[in-house]
């Protein structure tokens, strides 16, 4: 008689409370099938793949030994959650990820409860931790929170900042730190795990307390001496010093895919535990997935592929990125001007600096997840007469803000900011859009802020910015491919702070400042149409803004039109305040500020997305009729 195949382990786990009805010994083979899982449905969806496979074990073990969600779990950044959402209640959605409509690549909090923190951005997960660990105390409820952090996020300041006040604090934080970029083995065998369970034991943290007791009695400094004799005599063996200077007890490293090293630690940390511990656990990233170990970048982030062979689809673009675009451009005036640099935080093949770094390594800076850093290294290199290119993703120099202002812009330092992934991202939805760097660039003085039009342009810009040596300089260019028109040999000088007419027209004019522009000329195709003579203009510069374009615009036109891929209080506002001041508003001029939409625009394709904020061709037309008291009746696309 033929026996029937067993029932997969994962099929029983529905929740993290399902883990406490499994065996010990049966773990790996979970693990096994977590990854299977993983694997197929990010085949089918794409994804942040790589550091994924890594954490299943960890992440079986911590819901496992944990209380989740009543013990708080907060992932750093949250590439590494898909084990974490299979095993939360969202298997039957996982395939959905990053789709419209679907699961977030990201932990959320209104996704489910077993994400009590949303991360996209990296570094946040331990001042997060903390903050839900002294909440918990002051509101007298006892629970562990525990954050995970990957090494690469720990070159955040931030990471440090929160580790330091938690050291201060003594609060009941356990953090994680994932590293799977060791250069040496992880430890194995049994004297590991042996010294791993000793160094999170009940006895080991004894002395530790016993050390803190003794204040009282004998002094702070006496204390301090004695604390400080254990813990480096217990260096010597475990490690760990600079965590415990910062007020950590601090255990590991131990192999994080070893369910013998990973249990006990977490179950004695749990029971033992009564101030901050790090658990330093070596992971490597891919782990069980052959082609994902393979590559370069262990499939950190990959188009839909195929399972058997770990070949990835790739489209068949029309046009070269924006990315390479600025990539290729950059390392041509490299090679004219020996000033030229380049600073990226941690993006080199994101932002295109990864050709700059191939061609001239030595100028060219990877400063780590460090974006603050990154902003400040760059003015320093600009005092010292260079010309840095800092690339940083738009959602990102968020986090420079304050070194754009006070160390770049108040001083007029030329500084130039290349800045990837301007608008909809697509995918990663809300916490990824480029949405704000015009408007918090643009109200900088002296500041001067562009945005390509296309990958022609985008060479111009480059060039641009690297001649402009009287302040900071900005240009935004979007993700993915560019609209096909023919790129110059090399980029010219444009003159600062004037735009372009592209179509001429006189009833409606459409001016825009950035990629928008193709979807204006497909607009004033059906404008046309419908017999609204229309005039197209290329904006080129938020700031400064073309005063004679604008009043040229204003006074032979019944129709103005701003579009922009950014939110309000940038391009449009800031042609709005102009022409309120110059008084260009007071003579029936019907104007319109196109914009992102006033709310968070969750993922899908980036066309879906414009189309839903109304950015695209029918949109703009809808925008004209609109302010012309009209409706739109079978006009091209837009009808």
């Amino acid at each position: 008689m033929t026996s029937l195949p067993a029932t997969p382990l994962l099929d029983t786990v529905k929740l993290p409370a399902d883990l406490k009805k499994v065996d010990d010994r049966d773990l790996p083979k979970l693990a096994r099938e977590v990854r299977d899982e993983m694997i197929d449905a990010v085949s089918k969806t794409g994804g942040h793949l790589g550091a994924g496979l890594g954490v299943v074990e960890l992440t079986i073990a911590i819901h496992k030994v944990f209380n989740t969600p009543e013990d708080r779990l907060i992932f750093d950044v949250g590439h590494q959650c898909y084990p974490h959402k299979i095993l939360t209640g969202r298997r039957d959605r996982i395939r959905t990820l990053r789709q419209e409509d679907g699961l977030s690549g990201f932990t959320r909090r209104a996704e489910s409860e077993y994400d009590p923190f949303g991360a996209a951005h990296s570094s946040t997960s331990i001042s997060a931790g903390l903050g839900m660990a002294v909440g918990s105390e002051l509101a007298g409820t006892k629970r562990n929170v525990i954050s995970v952090i990957g090494d690469g996020s720990m070159s955040a300041g931030m990471a440090f900042e929160a580790l330091n006040n938690a050291g201060a604090l003594d609060a009941r934080l356990i953090v994680i730190l994932n590293d799977n970029d060791m250069s040496i083995a992880p430890p194995t065998g049994a004297m590991s795990a042996y010294l791993a369970r000793l160094a999170s034991g009940r006895a080991y943290m004894g002395v530790r307390e016993m050390g803190k007791k003794l204040t009282g009695y004998l002094g702070a400094s006496i204390d301090r001496a004695i604390t400080r004799a254990v813990e480096h005599a217990r260096g010597y063996v475990t490690g760990g010093t600079m965590f415990e200077e910062l007020g950590f007890y601090h255990i590991g490293p131990i192999d994080g895919h070893s369910f013998d090293h990973l249990l006990p630690v977490l179950r004695n940390v749990r029971d033992n535990a009564h101030g901050p511990v790090l658990i330093h656990v070596v992971t490597q990233k891919g782990k069980g997935y052959p082609p994902a170990e393979a590559a370069a970048d262990k499939y950190h982030g990959v188009n839909k592929f195929d399972v058997i062979t770990g070949a990835q689809a790739k489209a068949k673009p029309n046009a070269p990125s924006y990315t390479s675009v600025f990539g290729d451009a950059l390392v041509q005036e490299a090679g004219f001007d020996d000033k030229i640099v380049g600073i990226t935080a941690a993006m080199p093949d994101g932002t295109g600096l990864g050709k700059m770094l191939a061609a001239y390594p030595s100028r060219t800076f990877d400063v780590g997840i460090a974006e603050q850093h990154a902003v400040t290294f760059a003015a320093g290199l600009a005092t010292e007469g260079f010309k840095p290119f800092c690339a940083i993703y738009s959602t990102f120099l968020q986090r420079g803000y304050d070194q754009v202002v006070h160390d770049v812009a108040i001083q007029g330092l030329p500084v130039r900011f290349p800045i990837d992934r301007a608008g909809f991202v697509g995918a990663d939805g809300p916490t990824h859009a480029g949405s704000f760097d015009t408007t918090f660039l643009a109200t900088l003085p002296n500041m001067v802020v562009m945005a390509a039009a296309d990958e022609a342009e985008l060479k111009h810009m480059v060039r641009t910015a690297v001649a402009y040596d009287d302040g900071p300089i900005s240009f935004r260019y979007p993700r993915g491919e560019g609209v096909g028109v023919e790129l110059p040999e090399r980029g010219e000088i444009l003159e600062i702070g004037k735009g372009r007419i592209v179509k001429e027209g006189s009833k409606v004019a459409l001016l825009s400042f950035g990629t928008r522009l193709k979807d204006c000329l497909l607009a004033a195709e059906d404008l046309e149409a419908a017999g609204l003579s229309t005039t197209v203009a290329d904006a080129r510069f938020a700031k400064p803004l073309d005063h004679d374009l604008i009043r040229q615009l204003a006074r032979h036109h019944e129709v103005l039109i701003t579009i922009e891929e950014g939110a309000v209080g940038g391009f449009g506002s800031h042609v709005l305040q102009f022409m309120s001041s110059e008084g260009l508003l007071d003579h029936g001029l019907k104007v319109r500020s196109m914009v992102l939409p006033d709310i968070w625009m969750e993922q899908a394709s980036p066309d879906v997305m414009y189309a839903k904020a109304g950015l695209d061709r029918a949109g703009i037309v809808k925008t004209v009729f609109g302010a012309l008291g009209k409706t739109v009746v079978g006009v091209g696309a837009a009808g």
